[in-house]
């Protein structure tokens, strides 16, 4: 019997990046939200789709909306931010 090095096609096999599973990706960044300053985003939803994050839902000051995106660009696997949020203001208070 004669052994033989594993080939593909003459080449060496690449290995191909993958991006962190969604969920792990939008935990860590739910996670990042909720102990960062500044933020109430009790009413904020985290989706991803591969390495980029939504965010959607209602804060109370734009500087929150703001904020949140400071803050989810700077999770680890993050690559882009679609912000969809929205500041109630304080309207009516």
């Amino acid at each position: 019997m004669v052994f033989k090095h594993q080939h593909f096609h003459e080449t060496p096999p690449e290995v191909e990046a993958e991006f962190p599973p969604s969920a792990t990706l939008e935990g860590a960044v739910s996670d990042a939200l909720a102990s960062a300053g500044g933020i109430d985003a009790s009413d904020v939803t985290v989706t991803a789709s591969g390495s980029t994050i939504t965010l959607a839902g209602t804060v109370l000051q734009e500087s929150e909306v703001v904020r949140a995106e400071e803050v989810a660009r700077s999770v680890p696997g993050v690559t882009d931010v679609r912000n969809e949020m929205r500041a109630k203001g304080l309207a009516g208070f």
